[in-house]
């Protein structure tokens, strides 16, 4: 019987199937997104282990950092097909350009709709982080992004334009 389509912590028990969607996104050269699905996972448990390394305030080390939770989304084959990283709080940068969520569907999985289920599913974990609002952000230009971000509730505040000359697309998400 398979299962239906749902966010799962990271485990051990995924590991063939995330090291799959790693090399399909490497791959494929483009950025990846979410930022911690660009560390190398050949060893696993390292890799698991500096995912719920900082998912707490009292295991923040570095002060420029917030406490953070990722999770997959696998699909109805158990295949993952997606990440997210949930900042539990904002620091001055995550204000500018980071935003409480960043999120990222594999590349061979696109315009199938996981995107806005993944939003979906991630706005429903940062109720449980008793946040009342959300940002979410998206580089101008990435219309699939924006589209997502509205259909979940987004409402466009304002542009921010990185040191590169990347401009940055915020969006305020009201949790209910």
């Amino acid at each position: 019987m398979q299962a239906s389509i749902r966010l799962v912590k990271p485990s051990l028990d995924y590991r063939d199937e995330y090291i799959s969607f790693y090399e399909e996104w490497k791959r494929s050269g483009e950025n990846i997104v979410p930022w911690v699905v660009e560390r190398e996972p050949y060893d696993f448990p390292s890799m698991i282990e500096f995912l719920y390394s900082q998912d707490s305030e009292e295991k923040i080390m570095n002060e420029n950092w917030v406490p953070h939770s990722t999770y997959w989304l696998l699909n109805e084959a158990d295949s993952i097909v997606a990440a997210v990283n949930i900042r539990h709080k904002l620091n001055q940068k995550l204000i500018n350009n980071g935003g409480h969520i960043g999120y990222g569907v594999r590349p061979s999985q696109r315009r199938k709709g996981y995107a806005s289920l993944l939003l979906s599913l991630a706005l429903l974990q940062t109720k449980t982080m008793e946040l009342s609002r959300v940002l979410v952000v998206c580089d101008k230009g990435n219309t699939g992004s924006e589209r997502t971000i509205i259909k979940n509730g987004g409402k466009f505040e304002s542009e921010f334009t990185e040191e590169n000359g990347n401009v940055v697309r915020r969006f305020w998400i009201e949790l209910e």
